[in-house]
C-alpha cells in the first residue's frame, strides 16, 4: 500500500481539534471522510501534532495509506475537492517510504502564537488572534522568555490532563517579535522544539503575557518554572491565537 504525505492547512474554529471524536466535527475526520470518498475505508491517517479546539494550522503534516498509486498533484485536488466546504486544504503531496510516519519521523515542531494590541475590538482577525488591549513589553517578554529555552521539568506549564509520561522537555527556541499587521500592531511568538506537552505553549503565552503587561518579572518566569507546580503557571491564554506553522523533517519534504 503506498503512502502518502500531506501538508495540511486549517482555520481551527469550527473543529473540537484535530483528533477524531465521536459526535464531534475534527480535522482527521474530515479528511478521513475525503479520502473515503476516494476509496473504500475505513481510513486512520497519523499527524505530526494533534491540536486542540480552535488551534490553527499553516503546516500541519498528515499520513495515508492508499491502495492503488496516485500522483500526488491528483491526490491533493480530489481531497480538496471532498473536502469543501470545509476550512481544511491540502497544500502539497508526496509520496514516501511505508515505515515513514508523520509524528514520530518528526524532528521538531514549530508553533506561531499572535496576540494584537490594541484598544478598539477586532474584526477581521476575529477568532485568529488573542486580542488584549494594552501595549507589550517586548523586551521583558523575551528576557523571561529565554528563561525557559533549554531542558526542564516543565510541569507548571504543563496541563493537569496531559498524557505524556515525563514533564521534562526540551524547548528549542522561544521567540518573541513585533509586527505591524494590517488591523494593527501585533506580537508573534515563535516557538520551537521537538516535541510539546499538551498545553505547554499557551501556558507560555499567557505567562509571558504578563510579564508583558507588567504584572510579572522575568525572576517571577524563573520562580514559576522552578516551582514545578501548575498553581504556579500564569493564565492559559485562548487557543485561536495558536497555529503549528511547520514541522521539520530529516528530509525536506514539499521544499
Amino acid at each position: 500500500m503506498p503512502r502518502y504525505a500531506l501538508k495540511v492547512e486549517y482555520q481551527g474554529a469550527p473543529f473540537s481539534g484535530w483528533q477524531r471524536q465521536k459526535d464531534q466535527p475534527s480535522v482527521q475526520g474530515a479528511i478521513e471522510h475525503a479520502l473515503a470518498r476516494l476509496e473504500p475505508g475505513p481510513h486512520t491517517i497519523g499527524a505530526a501534532g494533534r491540536t486542540d479546539a480552535g488551534v490553527h494550522a499553516l503546516g500541519q503534516v498528515a499520513h495515508c495509506d492508499l491502495t492503488r498509486d496516485w500522483d500526488p498533484f491528483r491526490l491533493s485536488e480530489a481531497l480538496n475537492f471532498h473536502l469543501k466546504p470545509a476550512p481544511v486544504a491540502i497544500t502539497a503531496c508526496v509520496q514516501v517510504a511505508d515505515d515513514w510516519h508523520a509524528r514520530f519521523s518528526a524532528l521538531e515542531r514549530q508553533y506561531l502564537f499572535r496576540i494584537m494590541a490594541r484598544r478598539a475590538p477586532v474584526t477581521h482577525e476575529d477568532g485568529r488572534v488573542w486580542h488584549v488591549k494594552s501595549d507589550l513589553d517586548i523586551v521583558a517578554m523575551q528576557a523571561a522568555a529565554d528563561r525557559l529555552i533549554g531542558q526542564h521539568d516543565f510541569t507548571t506549564f504543563r496541563s493537569t490532563i496531559c498524557q505524556a509520561k515525563s514533564p521534562v522537555k526540551t524547548l528549542d527556541g522561544l521567540r518573541i517579535e513585533r509586527v505591524d499587521g494590517f488591523s494593527g500592531p501585533e506580537v508573534h511568538f515563535h516557538v520551537r522544539a521537538r516535541s510539546f506537552l499538551h498545553n505547554q505553549v499557551r501556558s507560555f503565552v499567557g505567562t509571558l503575557e504578563r510579564v508583558g503587561a507588567g504584572s510579572w518579572s522575568p525572576q517571577d518566569v524563573s520562580e514559576a518554572l522552578a516551582a514545578r507546580d501548575r498553581a504556579a503557571c500564569g493564565p492559559v491564554c485562548p487557543g485561536h491565537g495558536l497555529y503549528l506553522a511547520r514541522v521539520i523533517y530529516p528530509e525536506p519534504l514539499f521544499d
